[in-house]
């Protein structure tokens, strides 16, 4: 008799090719979510509080600002888990439930607690550089009120590129590893290091698409917060729904895992 093929793993799972032109599209699905179903507003003000317990940090102490904005990248995803939910609803035609997107993470608490410990490493190995840079260049830390002249002075422009690259590679893995992986673990309700690969397989097989999906999520968050962070109320919400729409895009729907 002939062997049986074994069943599909997350390495056999299919990865779209994407385009240049598909963040921008998933831009507008997530717009056309958020229209449709007020549940976004409510995420969209906790992004907003977010934004100023960011600035309540950067008050007391701003060394650590930085490395804890990554929390925007680690919260963030696992905050939009509601808004995953209302895009995955309006998707199949159903009307999306606010109770059920404040209770979407359930089916899968203890993957995303797993996967949550990993991102929450990684923001702490950013945090603990951040402060190994700041210490490096600074003898005593810059107060709050004359940081940015500080730090913009011609004589820190080394601490600032070295300061940047680190906080890239850093918000870059976090990027690589979480772009499709939460949606993924919602819908699929497969394991973290199947997920974690898949994203990490997408940003590999379309490196220039994610590089833009993410410079476009960091320019649009960047722009929300300068009206004291009151554009998180729309950007945050948008991005998330947007999310789930480049998710669906990149692993396509009916491709079978082993379990």
């Amino acid at each position: 008799m002939p062997e049986e093929a074994p069943p599909p793993t997350v390495l056999d799972l299919p990865i779209a090719s994407l385009r240049a032109g598909d963040p921008l599209r998933w831009l507008r699905l997530g717009w056309a979510d958020f229209v449709r179903s007020p549940i976004g507003l409510f995420y969209g003000v906790c992004f907003c509080l977010m934004g100023h317990a960011l600035l309540a940090v950067f008050q007391a102490a701003p060394a650590y600002v930085l490395a804890l904005s990554a929390g925007f990248l680690l919260i963030g995803p696992f905050l939009c888990l509601g808004l995953y939910d209302a895009s995955r609803a309006l998707q199949q035609g159903r009307r999306p439930s606010f109770a059920a997107s404040l209770t979407a993470w359930r089916p899968t608490q203890g993957t995303m607690a797993i996967f949550a410990g990993v991102l929450l490493i990684l923001e702490m190995l950013w945090g603990r550089a951040s402060l190994v840079v700041f210490a490096v260049t600074f003898s005593t830390l810059p107060e709050a009120h004359d940081l940015l002249s500080q730090l913009f002075a011609r004589e820190n422009l080394e601490f600032l590129i070295t300061y940047t690259l680190v906080g890239g590679v850093f918000a870059g893995l976090i990027f690589v590893t979480s772009v499709v992986s939460i949606p993924m673990i919602l819908d699929r309700q497969v394991d973290a290091i199947s997920a974690g690969l898949t994203s990490i397989r997408a940003c590999l097989q379309n490196p220039g698409v994610m590089a833009w999906w993410g410079a476009l999520i960091t320019l649009l968050v960047g722009l929300s917060m300068l009206p004291y962070f009151a554009g998180l109320i729309v950007v945050g919400p948008v991005v998330g729904h947007a999310t789930w729409h480049a998710y669906r895009q990149v692993v396509p729907a009916g491709a079978a895992l082993s379990p």
